[in-house]
């Protein structure tokens, strides 16, 4: 359908009503919320009537928990794939020592050919290189890794902090 003047007097009046642009669109029927939006624009109409949305400012939500109650992932926050982390955690406790990189022998090495669904698929080295493969120990449990591997993932917030700081120090 076509912009007819008795269309434009409509779209103009609905607008200085304050009528959002969709909702005009749905009474005129036959345009799109884009082609009303054209039109406004074009017909160089502005100042509206009403507006939808208010100048106040929002009041702030003031139902937070006292900080000893809040979660420990609310309170330090969490990056990284956490899907895993409460499962780990109680798998297995964490060792607060530094971790080191393996140095996985040839024979337990795996490709992407000879991983299997017990094996530990932590990458090691460059995709694109002909060395890399991946850890290939037995896995903990249902995690993806093995239980060295499971420590580097899923280090808790606070650890990856300090070890930031001392080597930054």
């Amino acid at each position: 359908m076509g912009w007819t003047d008795e269309r434009v007097e409509l779209l103009k009046k609905l607008w200085a009503e304050g009528l959002s642009a969709s909702q005009i669109a749905g009474r005129l029927g036959g345009v799109t919320r884009n082609a009303v939006i054209g039109k406004v624009h074009r017909l160089g109409l502005s100042g509206r009537a009403t507006s939808s949305r208010s100048n106040a400012p929002r009041p702030r939500r003031t139902t937070h928990l006292p900080r000893q109650h809040r979660a420990t992932s609310l309170m330090f926050g969490t990056r990284g794939n956490v899907a895993l982390k409460a499962q780990f955690e109680a798998e297995a406790e964490p060792d607060l020592a530094p971790l080191e990189e393996l140095v996985i022998p040839l024979a337990e090495r795996a490709t992407i050919v000879t991983l299997k669904e017990s094996m530990c698929r932590w990458p090691i080295g460059d995709p694109g290189e002909p060395e890399f493969h991946f850890c290939g120990r037995k896995k903990l449990g249902s995690l993806p890794y093995c239980e060295h591997h499971a420590r580097m993932a899923y280090q808790p917030v606070q650890v990856r902090r300090r070890e930031k700081r001392l080597a930054s120090g």
